[in-house]
């Protein structure tokens, strides 16, 4: 795609999914069995945006983990120390992005729309751009007037910035709200392209419970090489998993065991070892 590149952020800690994210970066947490960076990755792919001469990943938090799984698919920006937040890793990449315009996503945004595959689900986000504008995906907000909105939506992953506002961002922490969208907004620069599909932030043990659920479908999603003995009911059960007990409405990671005797109902289990309630979404059921 001329004149556009992507970048995917990954470089966060992730604290309210702890204490998922102390094992691994939530933008490697799978979701249907499918670590959120690699649905990030495919989605971009759909749009024609592959490989480190288009797309872009930064890393800071448990960042090893992020680069070795990214490897030669991504040009990489690791951040030391502390992450940079939104604006600063897009402002770390300045060199990088080099006068194009640049598609931002958030690895921990989970999307799907049942009638559009990954890509094209978002192209409307690119199609007929200036150039010079700010655009945002989102949904509508059930209260349109709330803190956090945009024009009545709310923000669901994805956004395109002009080259005109990058090229200033300095590589110092900082958010992209602050420092881009809500000065373009008050420019009246700044459009909210509607998502039809189902978008989840999996911010919270919740949310990201909701995001798998959804993934699974009803029927549930177990691994071809998982290992289920006991009673699996709308459940995710990861690679090498073993569930000899009974898990309801659970994601199970890979290679993480259920016990026989125990029962399971709305937690994400990991190893043999931790058991995480996800309690109450912290977002509404969203379309699709």
């Amino acid at each position: 795609m001329d004149g556009i590149c992507a970048v995917v952020l990954a470089a966060g800690e992730g604290t309210r999914l702890r204490p998922l994210t102390e094992r691994l970066p939530k933008a490697l947490c799978p979701v249907g069995n499918v670590p959120l960076l690699d649905r990030a990755l495919a989605r971009l792919a759909g749009l024609g945006l592959s490989g480190p001469e288009a797309v872009a990943v930064n890393a800071c938090y448990l960042g090893d983990q992020i680069v070795e799984w990214v490897g030669t698919r991504a040009h990489l920006s690791v951040e030391p120390g502390d992450p940079l937040g939104t604006a600063g890793g897009v402002g770390k990449l300045r060199d990088w992005i080099a006068g194009r315009g640049v598609l931002v996503g958030n690895a921990d945004a989970y999307l799907a729309d049942p009638a559009v595959p990954p890509g094209p689900d978002i192209a409307a986000l690119l199609a007929g751009w200036d150039g010079e504008s700010v655009r945002l995906l989102g949904q509508p907000a059930p209260d349109p007037a709330a803190p956090g909105t945009f024009d009545g939506h709310l923000f669901t992953g994805f956004s395109l910035l002009p080259w005109r506002l990058v090229r200033d961002l300095p590589a110092t922490f900082g958010d992209l709200v602050r420092a881009v969208w809500r000065p373009a907004e008050a420019a009246g620069r700044l459009t909210v392209v509607p998502y039809r599909g189902a978008f989840y932030d999996t911010g919270t043990p919740a949310d990201y419970l909701a995001a798998n659920l959804h993934a699974a479908g009803a029927g549930g999603l177990v691994a071809a090489d998982a290992t289920v003995t006991g009673h699996c009911q709308r459940s995710v059960v990861g690679a090498g998993a073993t569930v000899r007990g009974t898990v309801t409405r659970c994601v199970v990671w890979p290679g993480a065991t259920v016990g026989p005797d125990e029962r399971l109902h709305d937690v994400i289990r990991v190893g043999a070892d931790l058991t995480v309630p996800a309690g109450e979404p912290a977002q509404p059921e969203r379309p699709g």
